[in-house]
């Protein structure tokens, strides 16, 4: 792939960091990220190999040239690959409706996401963090007798390649707690363990495109607290994602009618039942690949 010069893009992976271009700019605020990542220029510098669509990484520049010390994850529509169970052309309204979800009931969880042009054409510009490795550790594959350990939450039990048991888990964090919340709001049907990390003492989910269905989609490696009761946090949050869906705000541009309608009954559901939704039985509750 070649970028807007014509030059080749290199690839790298989510989370990577190249030695000419180290992470030395102090982190925004999230009205900072937001305001850079709508006037800034795109550069697109690399494109992040494990994704399924276009998915590329960019410096981000000031309308003189200057850097601004920032990089972006953009993701242009025509990049998309069609789907049979999501609109053509939408996954990129879906990434900053999650972000706009995530602030808006309180979980602070997905970086700052923006709708804006590029040099590929519209798509979506989210705000780029540099992983620790320990972000490796918050999903793993271990021995049953593991499993049981405090430290982890078990998933689903699977086999190797010689048939012997194993126990896919999860790190027993309020931090992927929370998350497991917002990803049933969302409805998100592709919560891999790649599309997860840790910054510092921050958590982050990505790759939130596959979001927001009108058909229950909820696909994620966090089923650790199915079926325990939510707290008031949660409680708290959903209330003010409840408001931000009656509002007649930018969430309507970005989803359709029946989307957020759908979106509202998930809402209500969850305060209704008090519990963090169980897997369901008569549709596969897992992302493929786990990672």
């Amino acid at each position: 792939m070649s970028g807007p010069s014509g030059e080749p893009v290199v690839q790298v992976a989510r989370g990577g960091r190249d030695e000419d271009h180290p992470a030395e700019a102090e982190a925004p605020t999230a009205g900072e990220a937001l305001e850079v990542l709508r006037s800034s220029i795109l550069e697109p510098v690399g494109r992040l190999r494990e994704a399924s669509n276009v998915t590329l990484l960019a410096d981000l520049h000031e309308a003189d040239g200057r850097p601004t010390g920032q990089r972006a994850v953009y993701k242009p529509i025509r990049g998309e690959r069609p789907l049979a169970d999501f609109p053509t052309g939408t996954l990129g309204a879906r990434e900053v409706a999650a972000y706009i979800i995530s602030e808006g009931g309180g979980w602070g969880l997905v970086p700052p996401t923006v709708l804006r042009d590029g040099p590929l054409g519209p798509g979506s510009a989210q705000l780029w963090m540099e992983l620790d490795a320990e972000s490796a550790d918050l999903v793993d594959v271990v021995q049953p007798e593991e499993a049981a350990e405090a430290r982890w939450r078990a998933v689903v039990d699977v086999v190797d390649d010689e048939g012997r048991p194993l126990v896919v888990v999860h790190a027993d964090d309020p931090r992927l707690r929370s998350l497991a919340v917002l990803d049933a709001v969302i409805d998100n049907a592709d919560r891999k363990a790649a599309h997860l990390g840790l910054a510092g003492e921050r958590l982050w989910g990505f790759d939130h495109g596959l979001s927001f269905n009108v058909e229950p989609k909820l696909r994620t490696v966090l089923w650790g607290w199915s079926g325990e009761e939510l707290g008031a946090q949660e409680v708290g949050r959903l209330e003010r994602v409840r408001e931000l869906v009656n509002a007649d705000g930018e969430l309507t541009e970005l989803l359709s009618g029946a989307e957020l309608d759908v979106l509202g009954e998930r809402v209500e559901d969850l305060l209704r039942e008090g519990r963090l939704p169980i897997p369901p039985e008569d549709r596969y509750p897992l992302p493929w690949p786990l990672w």
